[in-house]
């Protein structure tokens, strides 16, 4: 949308009609500028210039929320004589935020700025918390103005708005504008005069004065399209604001132009090159996750939610994301479920929860809402889905109760800590979890019961720790999960209770106990009381979420896969985590708990690369020489012979420089992954040596292993997992080869190729 002659005393426009490229035309000046944007020198996948949308009018730019941005020098406006005191100033621009920032420190997520506030000089057009948006200037002689919309006028996520900031010195008035129409007006002395900030850059899209977090992360980043940007050096009128924006509406028929979601959304494809990011285990679109969460099954279709936050990969104003499958292996990405809203429920995070169904079967989410202003500032709370109004299969919306259901009490577990629900309904009615502690100091999961879903009694701790015993359970519990495991062999209904422990002292991975449920006092009893470890791999496997699968009846259990690097490398890739395998748990015939990858798996086989029985290591290895991959299905059957330790090096450089082994120790009954030569990048903290107990009782070493670029999962005579992560900082780490300490026998060895889910 070019300049007109009615555009007297435009300073600036930036079009964003370029549609391609790494750069934009300030076309008052020519100035050409940069688009800083992470992926314009990508190291880990194949770089890519920022993402063009369609536009108002042409194309528009969309932010990625953390790392695009555009620096107009000072130095440009210098050149061309501008003043220091400026008698007016207005800014239009085209938005539509794909996500809003939390606010921390009271700071704005700019759209456009050039200010300093403590020196009280220039000026700051900027969203703030669920949408709202403000105008802020510098006044010679040191005084700071704000005005702010109302409520009632925050900027809807998804959707075009045209905004409008005008300040008029002469007047002594600053005017918001919203879609053409005046929303906001405020005073300011009359003959007033806007102080520039001298030697601060012009930032779209960043704010000059952004708060770190990490030390690497700049916050305050705006999330979305932007189109049309102007910027005058006098004051509009309010006939003017609202024939430019009718202006735009004319080209569309005299409607507001709309957003496709497709053109807003988060976009996967430029991570799918990246060499160390997994392709069939599911993971957001792009930036942070933590656990994946609510399972449930509705309508033909497994529904997973999990922790996001869709600024940016890192950790931070929590959301629901959603994902959809058929199969538990090939899944969607879907829009965010919940969001944290200018509400009294949870406007400052959405955290863990779980899934269940209502009295007339439909799906209903029970999450952590986070509100900072109450005391805790946790509580339960319900979400209900809107499928009995718009029966959509992929249970896109949600709408939150009102209220939170169950609010801590003092005397209920560890005060201020009480998170992470895990609610199932049988024939009585509800009951529910939550992660908490004891006033001594030991980790609880607390116990509810609810003959409506909506009120809740509280009954108790339903298992603690002895923490004296097990310091290592440490003194608070999350995300407990309990399933129902079926009767062992004398008839006795077992059940299997899951947490993952946090605070001082604990030792964060997923425990379990094999025990009974007494449903009269709704309290757990052990079989033993020492916990035992799901998955020896250290921090790698945490996060547990689980579900009874009605189509096959089988317990299924979720969890985060964590990855092992700084901050640095998180902002550098544009990603951090992605979820683990589902895993099927049951009750073995020797009464140990059974762990197994989910037979769907099966279905991303490519082509079978190896099978061989019966051979040396020595003959095995020479047909290993010729496989390679980084996205690998192997089984393997080992006898040990003289070997004391015995098993796999995955990942190799050809001249063995990067290598993870893993590996069986008989001597010690232990499963352990080497990663002291797992990668020679400077920057990659992956090493030493992880590892568990494993009581194999006269096996042969069975091991089923999952490569998927950084991930390495190995399952274990179906009793325990290894999960653990590499980043070998060399592309042709991709070798295999069998090790052992002495004479050993390879039983047999199944080797296929894995396809992506995406």
């Amino acid at each position: 949308m070019s300049s007109s002659a009615g555009d007297r005393g435009l300073t600036m426009h930036w079009a964003f009609d370029e549609g391609t490229g790494a750069s934009t035309m300030e076309s008052v000046t020519k100035t050409v500028n940069d688009v800083h944007y992470v992926f314009n020198n990508a190291e880990f996948t194949t770089p890519c210039t920022p993402p063009w949308r369609q536009g108002v009018a042409g194309s528009s730019l969309l932010f990625d929320g953390y790392s695009t941005y555009i620096a107009h020098s000072a130095h440009e406006e210098e050149r061309n004589g501008e003043p220091e005191f400026l008698p007016a100033l207005s800014i239009g621009a085209w938005v539509a935020p794909r996500t809003y920032e939390w606010g921390h420190e009271g700071k704005l997520a700019a759209i456009v700025n050039r200010h300093n506030k403590d020196a009280k000089q220039g000026y700051l057009l900027g969203m703030f918390r669920h949408g709202s948006w403000s105008f802020q200037i510098g006044l010679e002689g040191g005084e700071w103005i704000e005005i702010w919309s109302p409520d009632g006028y925050e900027l809807p996520k998804n959707e075009w708005s045209y905004v409008n900031a005008v300040f008029n010195g002469d007047k002594g008035k600053l005017k918001l504008y919203l879609n053409g129409s005046e929303i906001a007006s405020a005073a300011a002395p009359a003959g007033s005069r806007l102080a520039q900030a001298a030697d601060t850059d012009l930032l779209i899209g960043r704010n000059n004065h952004s708060s770190k977090l990490a030390e690497v992360f700049s916050l305050h980043m705006f999330s979305g399209l932007m189109d049309e940007l102007k910027i005058y050096s006098r004051a509009l009128s309010s006939e003017e604001v609202a024939a430019s924006y009718q202006a735009v509406l004319a080209l569309h028929g005299g409607v507001r132009p709309q957003v496709e979601y497709d053109d807003i959304r988060l976009d996967r494809t430029p991570l799918l090159a990246d060499r160390h990011r997994p392709q069939y285990h599911v993971s957001p679109p792009a930036h942070w996750m933590n656990e994946p969460h609510a399972p449930i099954y509705f309508d033909g279709q497994y529904h997973l939610f999990y922790q996001h936050n869709p600024q940016g990969p890192y950790f931070h104003h929590i959301h629901w994301g959603h994902w959809v499958s058929e199969d538990l292996v090939h899944w969607r990405d879907l829009p965010i479920a919940l969001a944290p809203e200018k509400d009294q429920l949870a406007p400052d995070g959405i955290w863990s929860g779980s899934a269940t169904y209502d009295a007339d079967g439909l799906p209903v989410l029970f999450f952590t809402a986070g509100n900072d202003s109450a005391s805790p500032n946790q509580s339960v709370a319900l979400a209900r889905s809107t499928y009995s109004e718009d029966k959509d299969p992929d249970l896109v919306r949600w709408i939150k109760h009102p209220e939170p259901l169950i609010v801590q009490q003092q005397g209920m577990g560890a005060f201020g800590d009480f998170r992470d629900p895990f609610v199932w309904k049988d024939e009585d009615g509800w009951y529910a979890l939550v992660g908490s502690g004891t006033e001594g100091g030991a980790g609880a999961a607390l116990a509810f019961t609810s003959k409506d879903m909506l009120n809740w009694t509280y009954k108790g701790s339903f298992f603690e720790a002895d923490i004296q015993k097990f310091p290592y359970l440490g003194p608070i519990w999350e995300l407990p999960v309990f399933l129902p495991l079926g009767s062992d062999k004398q008839g006795v209904s077992k059940h299997l209770l899951l947490v993952s422990p946090v605070g001082a002292g604990a030792d964060v991975e997923v425990f379990y106990w094999i025990g009974q449920l007494d449903k009269h006092s709704l309290s757990f009893l052990p079989d033993q009381e020492e916990p035992q470890l799901m998955d020896v791999g250290d921090f790698h496997f945490t996060g547990p979420s689980g579900m009874v699968d009605p189509v096959t009846g089988r317990n299924i259990v979720f969890t985060i896969a964590q990855g092992d690097r700084t901050s640095v490398l998180e902002y550098q890739s544009g990603w951090a985590h992605n979820g683990g395998l589902p895993v099927s748990v049951y009750l073995r015939e020797d009464g140990r708990l059974g762990i197994e990858p989910i037979q769907e798996l099966r279905s991303l086989r490519g082509e079978k690369r190896l099978s061989l029985h019966d051979k040396s290591l020595i003959e095995a290895n020479e047909q290993l020489k010729a496989i390679q991959g980084d996205m690998l299905e192997i089984q393997l059957e080992m006898e040990r012979g003289s070997a004391a330790q015995l098993g796999i090096k995955v990942r190799c450089t050809p001249d063995g420089e990067e290598e993870t082994l893993l590996y069986y120790d008989w001597k010690e009954s232990m499963l352990l992954a080497d990663r002291t030569k797992t990668s020679q990048h400077s920057e990659e903290k992956c090493s030493g040596i992880q590892g568990g107990k494993l009581e194999l009782c006269g096996e042969n070493l069975k091991l089923h292993l999952y490569l998927d670029r950084s991930m390495v999962e190995a399952y274990a005579n179906g009793l325990k997992s290894l999960t653990t992560r590499v980043y070998p900082g060399r592309k042709d780490a991709l070798g295999l080869e069998l090790w052992g300490d002495g004479e050993a026998l390879v039983k047999s060895m199944d080797i296929w190729e894995m396809k992506s889910i995406w």
